[in-house]
């Protein structure tokens, strides 16, 4: 939660709680009362993901691990098999949302100002601008944070926390809250191994250790290596999400 990463006053009014760190109680009840409304929200969220038959992922990581690079490389491969729309969360200027928009695909910025995360609310307007009829698989490119994302619920079907080899192989459990709450972890940027001293074994380890269920691929948006097992988990997840549409309708 924010107060766990620090957010200074203007983050404070941004989530409309105080951050006065007080010992009679009242901190740890407004950052209840807050994750309370954003899960209702989020549950909102959710049920218009089912309703539309959509497959919904969260993208989180730290700054640079290469997030938006992937979704230019899977949106440009797979526009034409699969219809996507694309939040984008930064804390300024457009320039994710305008390269995904550069691939054709529906992209909507949202800005959080000071915010370290995206919330419930924000992702509920933010999808009012696509046609949810006409989609299947809803992306949602977080703020560059590996602590606040873990906390709030958007109404995702999984979050997909990403990882570059160009970061420590300890992030799992540095953050293991964020790896605990994903469903996938990508290594992103293997093309550079050669060139560094990242143990991607180590990675692994770590990130099971924290959560023995994670999935993880290693691939590389730049020269397409491990690509392909992405977009395979992708296509069971959109496929996956239709079937159970179908058998709760029959």
């Amino acid at each position: 939660m924010c107060i766990d990463c620090g957010c200074g006053p203007a983050e404070a009014s941004h989530h409309h709680h105080d951050h006065k760190h007080d010992h009679d109680g009242k901190t740890v009840k407004i950052e209840e009362d807050l994750l309370a409304k954003n899960n209702r929200l989020a549950g909102n969220n959710r049920q218009l993901f089912a309703d539309k038959e959509l497959f919904v992922l969260n993208l989180v990581s730290s700054p640079g691990s290469g997030k938006t690079s992937i979704l230019e490389r899977t949106l440009s491969d797979l526009k034409e098999e699969i219809c996507f729309a694309v939040l984008e969360g930064d804390q300024q200027t457009a320039n994710d949302a305008d390269r995904i928009a550069a691939t054709g695909v529906p992209a909507l910025q949202i800005n959080t100002g000071t915010g370290c995360h995206l919330d419930a609310h924000m992702v509920g307007h933010g999808v009012e601008t696509f046609d949810l009829n006409a989609t299947d698989l809803l992306m949602i490119e977080n703020v560059g944070n590996l602590v606040c994302p873990a906390s709030f619920d958007l109404g995702e079907d999984f979050k997909v926390a990403v990882l570059s080899v160009t970061e420590g192989e300890d992030k799992p459990l540095k953050y293991p809250q964020m790896f605990r709450a994903a469903k996938m972890m990508l290594i992103n940027k293997i093309d550079l191994l050669p060139h560094l001293r990242f143990d991607v074994e180590k990675c692994k380890a770590f990130a099971r250790q924290v959560n023995p269920e994670i999935t993880i691929l290693e691939l590389s948006c730049h020269s397409g290596e491990g690509m392909e097992a992405w977009y395979t988990w992708l296509r069971q997840g959109v496929a996956g999400k239709k079937a159970a549409a179908d058998s709760k309708g029959a």
